[in-house]
């Protein structure tokens, strides 16, 4: 699977996960709104530890830097 998350894009995913699973266990969420959240948590999380997103690659979009060779 092809990167296209940078690392700044990766971090601001993990920590909206981490933001959910502390609302979640402080019983600050529930119900269906929880559960919607938990949902988006997991897909955050397994697509940062991936480092690929597949609506990015839908769109076309991709936040990794590019590597440039400057050797001229």
């Amino acid at each position: 699977m092809k990167k296209n998350m940078s690392s700044f894009d990766r971090g601001i995913r993990l920590l909206i996960v981490a933001v959910i699973a502390v609302l979640y266990f402080t019983n600050s969420i529930s119900g269906i709104l929880a559960i919607v959240l938990l949902i988006a948590a997991g897909i955050f999380l397994l697509t940062s530890l991936a480092g690929s997103c597949p609506m990015y690659s839908l769109f076309g979009i991709s936040t990794c830097k590019v590597n440039k060779d400057t050797t001229s």
